[in-house]
């Protein structure tokens, strides 16, 4: 069922440092995940399923594979008024690229205008769940809100890592702090866990129109909704709910799916929801037919695994293998292969993300790596066995010891 009294906007725009060298040529949600989709895929396909047909895409670091994807992969029905737009920064309140959360939304204010909805649905565009956004708005709806937050529940002692929700008995709003540094309130009736903002909001209309405006015109302002907007609001009395996504249930959903959400900003949380997704029954479940993951689809052949003659096997185990991909008596265990990947005879790739393109030579080992886009890696090269050798070849390696091989590099 279609709804029709919401405006959906994603900010996308993000630069995702602690993912770097994965986004030194793409914006976070743009990075490559579970071998043939993009981060922006997951929350895309959240507010599709839930119903959501009127969605602005906002971008501005290096957007250029982001808006490739979107625009060949997204196309909804425009004589039915569905869209996936794209906005990109355009300065038209000013000389000043995006400032903040808040004053991204601002700066596209004339979208909400033109289209006029009751409610205005402002997302992230770089976290791995799934969701049944119908629900929230149903919430919002019913308390009579004038903003609901999304939380998330975690345990008390990470909330130095968060922004920090506390409520009452009713999930009403009563303090939020960022990161805090002291021991904050915990859930009604749950004195281990407190909770974490998702990022995820919706307005009324008219609330979050006259936020804006106010938080342009005080100088000191971040422009953040986190950091400006929503403590603004809060000390005003606004009605503010917030809605625990651990109760949040969708079409298809396991039992391991409940309250799965991600936050895959840095190198060694990234490879770890990747190879999440190779457990027997993962908390993330691409293969479902009542909550499909949609996206662009390519014309590939399918995936071919080759030779079996003594030691030289194509083989993979505990692994997904994208179409277009050759296995050419080379193995594969647990590894996530994006489209149009090349493994040659005598190679051993354990525990990695190899993304679109990529060869890997004879005789070569690659053990707990990431290597991006159109690497060619020649014969009898080891990568992800010796940190320090993998450092002074110019690889990024992460706190958890993943090797990061960049887009392009020349080994």
């Amino acid at each position: 069922m279609a709804i029709d009294d919401a405006l959906v906007m994603i900010m996308a725009g993000g630069e995702g440092r602690r993912l770097h060298p994965l986004t030194k040529d793409r914006a976070k949600p743009a990075v490559p995940f579970g071998g043939r989709y993009r981060i922006i895929d997951f929350v895309l396909n959240n507010f599709i399923n839930s119903g959501f047909y009127k969605i602005k895409v906002l971008t501005q670091y290096k957007s250029d594979s982001l808006n490739k994807h979107i625009t060949r992969g997204w196309a909804l029905s425009p004589f039915l008024n569905q869209f996936v737009d794209l906005c990109p920064a355009q300065m038209r309140t000013g000389n000043d690229w995006y400032r903040g959360t808040a004053d991204a939304i601002y700066q596209n204010i004339f979208h909400i205008t033109d289209e006029n909805p009751n409610y205005v649905c402002v997302f992230g565009g770089d976290h791995i769940y799934k969701m049944d956004v119908s629900q929230m708005l149903d919430f919002h709806k019913c308390n009579k809100s004038d903003l609901t937050i999304s939380a998330i529940p975690i345990p008390i002692e990470e909330a130095s890592e968060f922004g920090i929700m506390e409520v009452d008995e009713n999930w009403r709003l009563t303090n939020f702090v960022e990161k805090p540094k002291d021991k904050p309130k915990s859930i009604p009736g749950n004195p281990n866990y407190c909770l974490a903002s998702m990022g995820n909001y919706i307005f009324d209309k008219q609330i979050l129109l006259d936020a804006l405006e106010k938080d342009q015109k005080i100088e000191t302002s971040s422009h953040d909704f986190g950091k400006n907007v929503i403590p603004m609001l809060l000390n005003e009395g606004k009605n503010i709910y917030v809605y625990n996504f651990a109760q949040n249930s969708f079409a298809g959903m396991s039992p391991a799916e409940k309250g799965y959400w991600m936050d895959v900003g840095s190198i060694d949380a990234y490879w770890q929801a990747n190879m999440d997704l190779l457990d027997s029954n993962p908390e993330l479940n691409l293969y479902s037919q009542e909550w499909p993951i949609r996206t662009f689809n390519y014309n590939y052949p399918p995936a071919k695994f080759i030779w079996q003659e003594g030691d030289r096997v194509g083989m993979a185990t505990n692994s997904m293998v994208s179409e277009g991909c050759i296995v050419s008596g080379g193995g594969l265990s647990r590894c996530v292969l994006s489209p149009k990947v090349r493994i040659n005879s005598y190679s051993q790739v354990e525990e990695s993300i190899l993304m679109e393109n990529v060869e890997v030579g004879r005789y070569s080992k690659i053990k707990k790596a990431i290597i991006d886009k159109n690497v060619k890696i020649p014969p009898n090269t080891r990568i992800g066995y010796d940190r320090a050798e993998d450092e002074k070849r110019g690889f990024h390696v992460s706190p958890g010891g993943v090797t990061v091989v960049p887009k392009g590099a020349i080994l």
